[in-house]
């Protein structure tokens, strides 16, 4: 018995930063293309809760019972991030959770691990990067931020593994020391003297494992960090062009532990049913697997266009140019930019987090079961028919919501001011009024529709503050338009809704319905 893909998903950053700008700031030659970038309130974690959303709301009814993120950029070290991202996601209590962080291999491991897991039940691998250099350095141009996420399941797979093969050795090609920002490495050469034996060794102890030959292959997948290395693999496998997956490097760069991962999502998006895929990591060593497509392919691709999920291709193309170099080395935390005068975030607190752990993690509401009216943050007195205790949870963050109103404060403390806060009515009832992101000011205005996404606020003392933010609808969605097949809470069997607009406090301290004044209800049709 062997496990399948039952979902995948792929999460690209809305910046891009272009390659001209980096040379035109030190007076060297200007690259061509652009990389993809992270924003100020994104790291890995953040990544790969959306890659994971994508690739559960993908996988349709099929829940984890276990989840392995792996990362060479953890946000936190002593503290599984996994839990972070298996809360967000909403995950089952009983469903474990793991890290797999150091090296891009050990992100190949974690999906090799997910995959055997999947055998017997089903298995989550969120695999994620945030690629930074030093300034003017290839390493910062040439890297890209993002992440991906596979479900395995032991049936209904859209693609089954079939073979596998490894070659390990020593070779300090790449490294990196605890409290670096950037990887050193050796000279060109070495590495790739050092990689392409292996690389072909375990591509060709894959074939055998499955019986198949070269010209057997349909796609093949070349990822790994050493361009040089993985530019003769690619060259010297005896697989012509046209069957190599495409390379979106010029647009978004390499996105290191998430490299393969997303690479084979697009294959996915493009093959056909009984072909079979190729995927080579090249990387401390070299691993290798092989996989034939189901007919279940079909299917999930289907739902996949029915869900207005953006596919690999549409993300790459949908990035915002024009980030400036500077605004980008002070999100890295390389050029330290003046924060406006207001008294410094104090550091959240993990009691109040925890006992509002639905609410911040998961961006629970709750509902009145009398009268339907929906409490965002959630409480436990209907502030419409005056009912005790009579609330259900209702999950928001899939939701789709529209711009009420808005306001752009320079005042503010933000990272990255200024910051845009504003009231959103979501779809099926629900009103909250808290921050946005990936918004350009001038473009935003009443009536625009928004997703919500995982994000850091902030950090303090070393304590990392996610919440959720209201952003516009992705330009990749498809049917986020009222009455146009966008997602909605389930209110089926309900009478009426209702909504209620509060300011929130997103440290999770109790207490969150803050200034009475602020309170304001609204009845829905």
């Amino acid at each position: 018995m062997v496990s399948g893909i039952v979902g995948w998903g792929v999460y690209l950053p809305f910046w891009r930063l272009e390659r001209a700008s980096i040379g035109a700031a030190f007076g060297t030659a200007r690259g061509r293309g652009s990389r993809s970038v992270a924003s100020f309130d994104e790291d890995t974690t953040t990544l790969g809760v959306e890659a994971g959303r994508r690739c559960l709301e993908l996988a349709g009814t099929v829940r984890p019972s276990e989840i392995v993120f792996a990362t060479p950029d953890p946000a936190y070290l002593d503290k599984t991030n996994a839990t972070t991202v298996h809360a967000a996601l909403g995950l089952d209590p009983e469903a474990s959770a793991y890290d797999a962080c150091g090296s891009v291999r050990s992100a190949w491991g974690a999906l090799r691990s997910a995959a055997r897991t999947g055998v017997d039940q089903p298995a989550l691998a969120v695999l994620s990067d945030l690629r930074t250099g030093l300034a003017g350095g290839s390493e910062e141009s040439q890297g890209g931020d993002g992440a991906c996420a596979f479900l395995f399941a032991p049936d209904g797979g859209a693609a089954e593994l079939l073979g596998r093969g490894s070659a390990t050795d020593e070779v300090t090609e790449r490294w990196r020391v605890p409290g670096e920002i950037a990887s050193r490495q050796w000279e060109d050469r070495f590495g790739e003297v050092s990689l392409v034996p292996l690389a072909k060794a375990a591509f060709e102890r894959a074939l055998a494992d499955c019986g198949l030959s070269v010209d057997e292959v349909d796609h093949l997948v070349v990822a790994g960090l050493h361009t040089r290395a993985v530019g003769s693999v690619r060259a010297s496998l005896g697989v012509d062009g046209g069957r190599l997956a495409p390379d979106h490097s010029q647009s978004i760069g390499n996105l290191g532990a998430a490299q393969a991962g997303v690479a084979l999502a697009d294959v996915l998006e493009r093959a056909e049913p009984a072909q079979i895929i190729a995927v080579l990591v090249v990387g401390d060593g070299a691993d290798c697997v092989i996989m034939r497509t189901t007919e279940n392919l079909v299917g999930i691709r289907q739902r996949q266009h029915r869900s207005g999920l953006a596919t690999v291709a549409e993300q790459v193309e949908s990035g915002q140019a024009g980030l400036p170099y500077a605004v980008f080395l002070s999100w890295r935390g390389l050029l330290r930019r003046e924060p406006p005068r207001r008294p410094d975030p104090e550091r959240p607190d993990a009691p109040a987090v925890r006992r509002n752990e639905l609410w911040k993690f998961g961006f629970s509401a709750s509902r009145c079961r009398r009268c339907a009216f929906v409490h965002l943050p959630p409480t436990r007195v209907c502030l419409s028919c005056r009912a005790v205790d009579q609330m259900e949870p209702l999950r928001l963050s899939g939701v789709y919501g529209t711009v009420a109103t808005f306001t752009v404060d320079h005042l503010a403390f933000s990272p990255s001011p200024p910051l845009i806060g504003a009231v959103v009515d979501f779809d099926g009832g629900g009103r909250y009024r808290g921050e946005m992101t990936d918004v350009d000011p001038d473009q935003l205005a009443i009536g625009t529709r928004v997703e919500m996404t995982f994000r850091r606020f902030y950090t303090a003392q070393g304590v990392h503050n996610y919440f959720w933010k209201a952003r516009p609808v992705s330009k990749g969605r498809r049917g986020a338009g009222p009455g146009e097949g966008a997602r909605s809470a389930d209110t089926s069997g309900i009478s009426g809704t209702g909504t209620v607009a509060v300011s929130a406090n997103v440290d999770g301290a109790d207490g969150e319905l803050a200034a009475p004044g602020s309170l304001r209800g609204k009845e829905m049709d």
